[in-house]
């Protein structure tokens, strides 16, 4: 039997390098930040491992310890560690729960996101550059792929996490 070809086929054809293209700069760039984040995580002093735990505490806290341990993949154990060096540096307390006197919350301190920022600004500023350079309609677009893409990576974490 004779596969008939159409448009949607050349455009399929199409389609898949520019994907892969997708893909391979998605990943240029989470290495990229990575390396980003190991520079200023030295800059200030912190493990990469600290850095993770502080940015998840500031971004998703406050956070009981097991449910960070859980998000950042470490041991308990380990978590107990990044958190006694947070809290030394100045970047988070521990408090009690208000809702559970037994529980722990840990929340992100603002004292020195100036110091981050400021390590952060030559990237904050090419930021900008570039998505200046984009419609709001396409920021929208950009918008919906990079949280979809967070939500699709918070999924493959947490299905790798419950076969363990």
């Amino acid at each position: 039997m004779k596969a008939e070809s159409s448009e949607d086929d050349g455009v399929e054809l199409r389609r898949g390098p520019l994907q892969a293209s997708v893909r391979r700069s998605l990943n240029e760039a989470a290495l990229q930040l990575a390396l980003l984040n190991r520079r200023v995580g030295g800059r200030l002093e912190l493990k990469d491992a600290d850095l993770e735990c502080f940015n998840l505490v500031h971004n998703e806290g406050p956070l009981t310890p097991s449910v960070l341990a859980r998000r950042a993949a470490l041991h308990p154990a380990t978590v107990t560690g990044v958190l006694d060096r947070l809290e030394r540096g100045g970047w988070v307390v521990r408090e009690r729960d208000p809702g559970n006197r037994r529980a722990v919350l840990v929340r992100a301190l603002r004292d020195r996101n100036n110091e981050l920022f400021g390590l952060l600004a030559g990237m904050n500023t090419a930021m900008a550059d570039i998505l200046s350079e984009y419609s709001t309609d396409e920021l929208r677009v950009i918008a919906d792929f990079l949280d979809r893409t967070a939500d699709a990576g918070r999924h493959a974490t947490d299905d790798l996490a419950s076969e363990a």
